[in-house]
């Protein structure tokens, strides 16, 4: 409850990105332009491996999820985000601001553990490939990636719930470009001991359990590999996880530098910029990785290209 001299704020201002200055032109078509290609390129692999019998594998059902997480995510927070890098600042009603937070938390959340299902299904096609086709098959597949949506919805609906219950009065500005956790979090005037604690339980298993679990699978898939005899075979199979990689080191590198590294709130400007780069660079590298370092892709590609052109 508020004190008798506060009232329960009902909005919210984001103060965004201050003192661009001149730079706001240039800022504002490089957060467009990267979002219109984050939308392109994301929505063509969804496109590519739902229309393309070839690429409805494991592994592309999986990257089309994160593909649809990816967009997802971004929509949350950029066309908010680019509005305010033209008028400055943004009024947002407190339930608004409760519900981009709700479903930027959730699409993140989604995002790491489809990572991880990857990661687990190259594990089971290196080490386990004579019971790869029984242990991950589509109707497998499909139930781990609906009960990793369900998951990430479970997890950030009962955090919210106590969120909602806690106290916000007296000041309701948030120094950033969206609702994230910490900047709202800062807001409220009640006991936020509770809350903090099932956050931190609720970041653990976002963050640090998914990317150990991708760290043992592929521990356990470099001693596969080194076992080979043949060296061409040793880099084949490799080169079969290269993608999955490097969307692991985009994603958790860009992750981990805003959520895991300690904030220094005196220098909110480079807190928001960090934030501003993990939204737009996991997304927008994704499709660039798999485009251009998959053959199956490239061609499937090319034959949605081919047919397209016969039927003008």
């Amino acid at each position: 409850m508020c004190e008798a001299n506060h009232t329960q704020i009902t909005q919210v201002i984001l103060l965004g990105f201050q003192g661009l200055n001149q730079f706001k032109p240039l800022f504002f078509i490089v957060a467009l332009v990267s979002y219109v290609v984050i939308l392109f390129g994301n929505l063509l692999i969804v496109m590519l491996v739902t229309t393309v019998d070839r690429l409805k594998i494991p592994m592309f059902v999986f990257l089309k999820h994160l593909a649809i997480a990816d967009v997802l995510q971004v929509s949350t927070t950029v066309p908010l985000m680019l509005n305010i890098i033209l008028v400055e600042e943004m009024v947002l009603s407190v339930v608004g601001c409760f519900a981009q937070l709700y479903f930027f938390g959730v699409f993140v959340y989604v995002q790491c553990y489809i990572i991880a299902a990857m990661s687990y299904d190259r594990y089971l096609a290196i080490c386990t490939p004579l019971r790869y086709a029984s242990l991950m098959n589509p109707q497998v597949c499909f139930q781990i990636a609906v009960g990793l949506w369900f998951f990430g919805t479970l997890m950030l609906s009962s955090e919210m719930i106590v969120l909602c219950q806690l106290s916000f009065c007296g000041l309701n500005y948030i120094d950033h470009f969206f609702c994230d956790f910490a900047p709202v979090v800062e807001l409220a005037t009640s006991d936020k001991s509770h809350f903090l604690i099932q956050d931190f339980v609720t970041t653990l298993f976002m963050i640090p359990l998914p990317f150990v679990f991708i760290l043992m699978t592929y521990i356990s898939i470099s001693v596969t590999i080194l076992k080979m005899a043949s060296a061409n075979r040793r880099k084949k199979t490799f080169s079969t996880c290269s993608s999955h990689l490097a969307t692991v080191c985009t994603s958790y590198g860009s992750l981990i530098t805003v959520y895991v590294v300690p904030m220094d709130y005196n220098i909110a400007n480079i807190n928001k910029y960090r934030s501003f780069l993990y939204i737009m660079v996991a997304p927008l590298m994704n499709p660039i990785i798999y485009s251009l370092r998959n053959q199956e892709v490239k061609r499937a590609l090319l034959k949605v290209l081919s047919n397209f052109r016969t039927t003008l």
